[in-house]
């Protein structure tokens, strides 16, 4: 999280970028794209789901810190693949179940593989490295889990001690093929920068943002519960959207930054509630995709905000996060000044999120109202939304807006303009959609909690009718993406002159 302050800084983004900034849209409207038979990933996705769920998910008590942690050595694998889970516990044994999260009726999971009793045993302590501040581990392997007949789709391990502690250890079985399918995408790189485990996380170190770490590592445990980030801002989506029954596909964004072919011919790819930290090769991978013609849906707030590169790790390749945030203290300064590790906004070489959300982040936290703007918007549908109408506590903890003080993709349609105040400033919170010459179309809600209310989260901000607001809408997107390119049908009506009006930009 930033806030983000209007400076001399964004005259230069404009001078920079001005000249690619108003890309007219060139595609025509027409008839319904055609719709390909169903899928094989929907057919799986629909057939998983007829199966039975079970409410033993749930972590009960996590139980006194390092009671029992652990993590994987792979962030994904594909159907069939094995990996091997490192844990410590103080308990005497554990055992680990698997569950596949998703759409079972109430239940949102379902229990796909148990381990016998293990033996614990309690690892080393972890090692700081020096200079970065990352914390790692040196631990020994526990067990290896098979996953033999597991569907693709997002898992949870529940590592539960003798004692009756549990935690999570989050996996993804990845999909091999995106064609015709909407993409779920596990934004690992983000848990992993807000984790503190073992002191450090990109944000703060024992005394502060100073000593903050420069890199983190993939080998440690999640703090918490091991799966707060997915559980908040990703599983509530990923069960509206298996609800649906459109083809799906599953992958994290690791996967996004090592092939480049991974989204080709994918209807489109959705973006989480946060999914703040994208690599060069991620936001590359992605753009090259909207301008093939997969639709893109940023349904979150502070999308693409941190720039980030890989290293590998003693586990593996892509297992440690590079962000300084800040690029001359970052030593790729001396050598490519286009991959220090700062925001993207920042120079040496700025290339604001916008470019490719459509937004631009700006502040936070908030707690405000949505207010709908263009209430014959097509993601509106079926939702019975005036010009006006307010959706109590929809844009929250973070937000987003349409800057045309910054490149932004033109044409591009404000849906909802919803005033806010941040730490004393006015402001407003946008909804937007743009479309490109594939027919691509992007949406971005703008508001952090947006994930969070498709399901029961949110606590007292958010009430029913927000609730299925956001679900309709969530609906009406992914139907609508899942069936081709949507600006084919859908191109974006550019009404940036009429919302901005000069008191509100």
């Amino acid at each position: 999280m930033r806030v983000w302050r209007a400076g001399a800084l964004i005259i230069a983004l404009v001078s920079l970028t001005a000249a690619c900034a108003r890309t007219p849209n060139q595609t025509t409207g027409g008839g319904s794209p055609a719709v390909r038979p169903p899928a094989k990933g929907q057919a799986t996705v629909v057939a998983e789901n007829q199966r039975g769920g079970d409410q033993s998910w749930r972590i009960a008590d996590t139980g006194p810190e390092h009671a029992i942690e652990g993590y994987a050595d792979r962030v994904s694998v594909l159907p069939g693949e094995s990996f091997r889970l490192y844990v410590n516990t103080t308990a005497r044994s554990f055992h680990v179940v698997a569950y596949r999260v998703g759409y079972y009726g109430n239940a949102q999971a379902r229990r796909v593989w148990a381990s016998p009793e293990v033996p614990g045993r309690r690892q080393p302590a972890p090692v700081v490295v020096p200079g970065v501040n990352m914390v790692t581990t040196r631990w020994a392997p526990t067990l290896t889990v098979p996953t033999r007949g597991w569907p693709e789709g997002s898992y949870l391990l529940k590592l539960v001690s003798a004692a009756g502690y549990e935690r999570y250890v989050p996996i993804t079985v990845r999909s091999r093929d995106t064609r015709g399918k909407v993409v779920i995408m596990n934004a690992v790189t983000t848990w992993q920068a807000y984790n503190s485990w073992g002191g450090y996380s990109l944000y703060h170190g024992p005394k502060g943002f100073a000593d903050r770490s420069r890199k983190v590592s993939f080998d440690r445990p999640y703090d918490a519960t091991g799966a707060s980030k997915f559980l908040t801002y990703e599983q509530p989506l990923i069960v509206q959207a298996e609800k649906l029954g459109i083809p799906l596909a599953y992958i994290t964004n690791l996967e996004l930054a090592a092939d480049p072919h991974i989204l080709d011919g994918a209807r489109a790819l959705l973006s989480p509630g946060h999914d703040e930290y994208w690599s060069t090769a991620m936001r590359a991978h992605a753009t090259r995709a909207r301008d093939s013609g997969t639709n893109i849906a940023f349904l979150g707030a502070n999308a693409v905000n941190r720039h980030i590169r890989f290293e590998a790790s003693p586990l593996g390749a892509q297992r440690v996060i590079v962000c300084y945030k800040s690029a001359t203290e970052d030593p790729m300064y001396s050598r490519d000044r286009a991959e220090t590790t700062q925001d993207w906004r920042l120079p040496p070489n700025p290339r604001p999120e916008s470019v490719l959300t459509g937004v631009f982040y700006e502040c936070n936290p908030v707690h405000a109202d949505y207010v709908v703007a263009d209430p014959d918007a097509w993601m509106f549908r079926g939702t019975g939304v005036r010009r006006g109408t307010r959706l109590k506590g929809l844009v929250a903890i973070e937000y987003d807006r349409v800057n045309l003080d910054v490149p932004t993709p033109r044409p591009i349609q404000i849906v909802a303009h919803s005033p806010v105040t941040c730490q004393g400033r006015r402001s407003h919170a946008d909804s937007a959609y743009y479309t490109v010459r594939s027919g691509a179309g992007v949406f971005a809600v703008g508001t952090m909690d947006w994930v969070c209310a498709l399901g029961s989260g949110c606590g007292r901000y958010v009430d029913q009718r927000s609730r299925e607001f956001a679900r309709q809408v969530t609906r009406n997107v992914l139907e609508v993406f899942a069936a081709g390119p949507a600006g084919r049908v859908h191109p974006a009506r550019d009404n940036v002159a009429r919302i901005l009006s000069a008191g509100s930009r």
